[in-house]
């Protein structure tokens, strides 16, 4: 927001003026050079901001459903963060990452294109570790240069690879309910040839912390992939709240609510007993309840009163009569 003016600041700016100290020319220079902007014609950017906004959004879902997942397969606590939403070049992203790296390539129907999971060796070395009976992967901040994984580790490392994209499946399914199958695991970016290195892609950077040791992770995805849900990340139509809601869902939302079971009690009465008559009570014994046998009952339902009732019998079988239906702000 705008700061804004006192009088006297106002009258010190109008003086300014008067006398010459503010010049309007260069003013207007500087104005003029503000709404100049460098742009890269080699790295166009597709998606405004609103759209990546809505990206960071599915993402940071992504975040807490992948590390929930994560720390219960390998059974220590995994904290996934958001770092940046950027778009970038497809070989910008190539140079940003490590020689050796586990690299999962994948692709989500409806979406188009080819995506890539990205996970730092590090992580992948302490997961490994884990899964395979470790209990300390302190160790693994000295693990220096990999020069790869065996087939048993990436055996391993394919089953973390699964809990990421089935996140990936529960981040997008808020927008567009999205398929995914891995297609193959690589170790070695620059066999990575599914996209040409000018191709604009979007770059989502995740922090991972793990026993105390902090490294990264990486989904990127080409333009491409968006081009079939561009409006659904409208942040417009994500939450229109004034179309009409879908005959079919809302059907299906009432069968599935009818069909809910709730916990229904009935209230015969209350008394308060020591201890002691309590472990003395035998067959036959009569408890005075602090209510008539002429009051109705109260029926709970869920713990909240909403019925008063008269107790009976239903083809041989014990039952209760509705008298009355209680209001929400009637005391219980």
């Amino acid at each position: 927001m705008k700061q804004v003016l006192s009088q006297q600041e106002i009258d010190a700016l109008l003086n300014a003026l008067d006398t010459g100290e503010i010049d309007t020319d260069s003013y207007e220079e500087e104005k003029e050079k503000d709404k100049i902007r460098s742009y890269d014609f080699r790295r166009p950017i597709k998606l405004s901001k609103e759209y990546i906004n809505t990206l960071y959004m599915i993402f940071e879902n992504f975040s807490k459903i992948a590390g929930n997942l994560l720390s219960s397969q390998i059974h220590s606590n995994v904290d996934i963060g958001v770092g940046a939403v950027e778009q970038v070049s497809y070989d910008e992203f190539i140079r940003s990452i490590p020689k050796t790296t586990l690299m999962g390539i994948f692709h989500s129907k409806p979406l188009g294109g080819v995506q890539i999971l990205e996970i730092n060796p590090q992580f992948s070395m302490q997961v490994i570790e884990l899964m395979c009976g470790g209990t300390d992967s302190s160790h693994s901040q000295n693990i220096g240069d990999i020069q790869g994984f065996t087939d048993i580790e990436l055996g391993i490392l394919e089953e973390t690879v699964d809990v990421l994209l089935k996140s990936f499946e529960s981040a997008w399914s808020e927008v567009v309910s999205v398929e995914t199958e891995i297609d193959y695991l690589e170790t070695n970016p620059q066999l990575v040839q599914s996209m040409s290195p000018n191709e604009p892609v979007i770059l989502i950077s995740f922090t991972l912390d793990l026993l105390g040791n902090r490294s990264f992770m990486n989904v990127c995805i080409p333009f491409v992939s968006f081009e079939n849900i561009i409006d659904k990340l409208s942040f417009r139509s994500w939450f229109d709240f004034e179309k009409e809601p879908d005959v079919e869902d809302k059907r299906i939302l009432e069968e599935r609510v009818m069909a809910s079971t709730v916990n229904l009690e009935v209230d015969l009465g209350k008394t308060i007993i020591t201890i002691d008559d309590f472990l003395q009570l035998d067959i036959g014994d009569i408890l005075p309840l602090d209510a008539k046998i002429t009051d109705p009952l109260k029926m709970y339902i869920e713990d909240q009163l909403h019925y008063l009732v008269k107790p009976g019998r239903y083809k041989k079988r014990l039952a209760v009569q509705v008298l009355e239906y209680i209001e929400e702000d009637v005391e219980q």
